[in-house]
This record gives structure tokens, C-alpha cells and sequence, in this order.
């Protein structure tokens, strides 16, 4: 049986030229379905859960499609693609809702560092303690999703050095998040960070996974996978989601893969390699040298990557949806959205060049797909 899959999707507003320019507060009020972020300039939609593949990606497109006719509507706006402010401006925070107390701690404490747009993946997993142990293992591969999603080398126009700006400078919080033993486990430890102040609410666990719910942490049931850079070509995304359900599936039928028991290495030890990895990626993205968190080798992450498709491949196959992840080996050819970028900045394009030949790519690549949506949802 499939699992129940949703996205959060932050995507930030602009001009055609790639100016990104706040308009939240007026989607907000004029559409329904769209959400505001503490600045003005990303918006965030929420898609309902689907099993199905293909209703997962007209769920995924459709609302972007209305939200493209909104901003033509109301002046030349179009979405702009990319994690951080590539053109800026990485100086000022724009209030989307300066009466919210929220929010002013945030740009207070964070600033800029939180501007940014992302994927948040969300797999349903009814069972608690299946969810927290699905939590552990996808924790310690979640820098893979970050490889394949990163999109962020630039910000206020220039080069940063890194190829996921966003994950590199976003405040992870807090800043020490165990390896949950378990839900009891899970419940304790929120709770004593609310009570010491390192989390403001529930809502203020920022790390690359967490467990989610409608009564946090009483009552969960879905795997939020936080890490990935924005991913504008949805049959990407949809095959990072397929990777991540093919995994969570395989571990369901097998239950050793946990690694509190399956590792050679203490929590302690998965904690602090994986953070060593997630910074790795932040940097290098597929090229990056990492640690495997069942004995430590060393492993580059495309080649990671490359073993775990071949691993959960005939999972993927079984349960029917080996198509939606086969896309992914072109993706780890071609490169992710920011090699693809940086090799272009290297051949002498100019930053604001690219942003605009990716805006305009990112528009037309939706309107091939609103025909064959249309088409599906008659069907």
C-alpha cells in the first residue's frame, strides 16, 4: 500500500526581470489555499495528502497555476525559482503581518537568515513508534534530499561558495536535536524545550526532519522531511518523493534497518556525522564527501544516492511507482538546479541572465503540464 504524501511549498514572488517583490499579504487575503511566511516576498500553499502519484502532482501544480493567473492579474508578477534571495535584498525584512508576536521574534532573532523558500515533504506513517524510527534513519540521510534539491548558490547577486546558501546559513533549532528513542522520548524532550525557551512553540523545531501532527508531540502521524531547497520542476520533486517513500517502505518491511541497532556508531556519533554531512551538501551538493552512517566510510553523495536508487528500486516497483522514480538518474547526470546554474554563471552568464532563463523555463514547464492536468482531472 502507498503512503499518504503532501507538500508545503514556499516560493517567492517577483518580477519577470527576477526582482522578488512582496505580495503575500495580498495573496493571502485574495486567494484561498495560500498562507503567509513572516516576510512578504514567499508565499506558502499546503497540498492536500494523496497516495497517488498523480494526483499528487496536480495538487502540487494546480494551485501554482492559479497563483500565476492572481499575480498577471494584478501587474507583470510572475513565481520567482531559486532558495534565497539570488538578486536580493538580503538587508531588510518586509513584515508580512507587523501585528504578529511571532514574528517579531523571528526577524528579531533570525533575520534574513529565514527568508527563504523551500519543499517541505510530508509521509504519512500512522504508527508512532514507526514514525520515530522512520524519523532516525531519514535524519541521517536527509542530506541526500538536500544533494539533489540544493537550488541556493546565490544571494544579493553574487556567488556564494555555497550551492544550498539556505541550509548553510538557516538557524537550525535547536541547535541539539537527539535521536529520538522513541515517542515518549519525543514528547519529554519538547517539552522540556519549551519550558527552558530554545523553543518558542511546537511549531519551532527546525531541523532537516521531524515528526508532525495535529497535536504536537501528543498526537502524530506523518514524517515532515524540512530540508530541501526549493524544487520548481515537478517531476523532480516528485521523484526526491519517491526515493524518500521507496526508502521509509523498505524499512517498513524490514525493520532493521534502524540505526540505533543496525549502526556501528553511538547516537551521539550519528548525530555529529550527519551534521558534518548536512554542511558538506550545503557546500558541494552531489560532490560532497561524506560519512555513511552505518560504518563510517567515506562515500561522495551522488554515489550514495546512486546505491540507495539501486536498493530501493524494486520496493519503488512492487508498490508501482518505479516510474516516478526513475527521473531521478537523469536529475544526478544533468546535475541539480544549482551545478546547472553555477556552470552556467562560470561560462560568463550573468546572474540576473540566469534567474530570468529559469523563470521563464519554470513557466513554460507548467504549461506543458496544465493541458495533460486537465486531462486527468476529467478522467
Amino acid at each position: 500500500m502507498l503512503l499518504s504524501k503532501g507538500f508545503e511549498v514556499e516560493i517567492y514572488t517577483g518580477t519577470p526581470e527576477g526582482n522578488i517583490i512582496g505580495l503575500s499579504d495580498r495573496i493571502v487575503k485574495d486567494l484561498d489555499g495560500f498562507v503567509r511566511e513572516p516576510d512578504n516576498r514567499n508565499v506558502e500553499y499546503t497540498t492536500a495528502p494523496f497516495s497517488s502519484y498523480d494526483r499528487l502532482l496536480c495538487a502540487l501544480v494546480k494551485p501554482r497555476l492559479k497563483l500565476r493567473q492572481y499575480l498577471r492579474n494584478i501587474g507583470n508578477y510572475t513565481l520567482i525559482p531559486g532558495s534565497t534571495l539570488s538578486l536580493g535584498d538580503s538587508k531588510h525584512f518586509y513584515r508580512s503581518d507587523p501585528q504578529n508576536p511571532y514574528h517579531d521574534y523571528i526577524e528579531s532573532t533570525y533575520g534574513t537568515n529565514v527568508v527563504t523558500a523551500s519543499i517541505h515533504i510530508n509521509i504519512g506513517i500512522p504508527d508512532t513508534e514507526t514514525l520515530i524510527k522512520a524519523c532516525r534513519l531519514i535524519r541521517l540521510e536527509a542530506p541526500l534530499y538536500l544533494a539533489l534539491s540544493a537550488s541556493s548558490p546565490f544571494v544579493d547577486g553574487i556567488t556564494t561558495g555555497y550551492h544550498s546558501t539556505r541550509w548553510g546559513m538557516f538557524p537550525k533549532t535547536p541547535s541539539h536535536v537527539p535521536l529520538f528513542e522513541s515517542h515518549r522520548h519525543f514528547i519529554q524532550w519538547t517539552n522540556e524545550q519549551l519550558a527552558l525557551g530554545t523553543m518558542q512553540n511546537v511549531r519551532h523545531l527546525w531541523s532537516s526532519v521531524r515528526p508532525n501532527g495535529d497535536r504536537r508531540p501528543y498526537n502524530l502521524n506523518r514524517l515532515e522531511l524540512r530540508i530541501c531547497d526549493l524544487v520548481v520542476n515537478p517531476i523532480h520533486l516528485l521523484a526526491i518523493t519517491s526515493l524518500l517513500e521507496a526508502r521509509i517502505q523498505q524499512m517498513l518491511k524490514n525493520p532493521e534497518l534502524d540505526p540505533l541497532t543496525r549502526s556501528k556508531l553511538s547516537a551521539e556519533e550519528l548525530i555529529n556525522i550527519t551534521e558534518k554531512n548536512e554542511a558538506a551538501v550545503s557546500r558541494l551538493s552531489l560532490d560532497a564527501k561524506l560519512q555513511h552512517w552505518e560504518d563510517g566510510r567515506e562515500i561522495i553523495a551522488k554515489d550514495w544516492i546512486e546505491e540507495l536508487y539501486e536498493e530501493v528500486k524494486p520496493t519503488a516497483k512492487s508498490l508501482g511507482f518505479s516510474c516516478f522514480l526513475s527521473p531521478l538518474k537523469k536529475l544526478l547526470q544533468t546535475g541539480n538546479t544549482a551545478q546547472q546554474w553555477l556552470n552556467l554563471a562560470e561560462n560568463g552568464l550573468q546572474i540576473s541572465e540566469i534567474i530570468r532563463q529559469e523563470i521563464k523555463f519554470m513557466e513554460q514547464q507548467e504549461q506543458e503540464l496544465e493541458d495533460k492536468l486537465c486531462q486527468m482531472m476529467v478522467a
